[in-house]
């Protein structure tokens, strides 16, 4: 199951953000609804948790810019 970063800004869905931090680390087990990382974008923060239980695999690193609606990480 993928997670994507949040779609923060509706006007402009090409718009960057920041992958802040990340609460877990690669190969993690998590629980579903679990908080998995802080995300950014123009200056909006949000959590981003976990869409089912699982192993996470990270995609990006923190601090990476990334495009909303993009995969950051998978849940297996």
């Amino acid at each position: 199951m993928e997670v994507t970063f949040p779609e923060l800004s509706k006007e402009n869905p090409e718009t960057e953000g920041v992958l802040a931090t990340w609460y877990v680390a690669d190969g993690e087990q998590v629980a579903e609804g679990q908080l998995l990382a802080d995300a950014q974008v123009d200056k909006v923060d949000a959590e981003v948790t976990a869409p089912a239980a699982g192993t996470v695999h990270l995609l990006v690193a923190e601090g990476d810019a990334v495009v909303q609606g993009r995969p950051i990480a998978r849940v297996d």
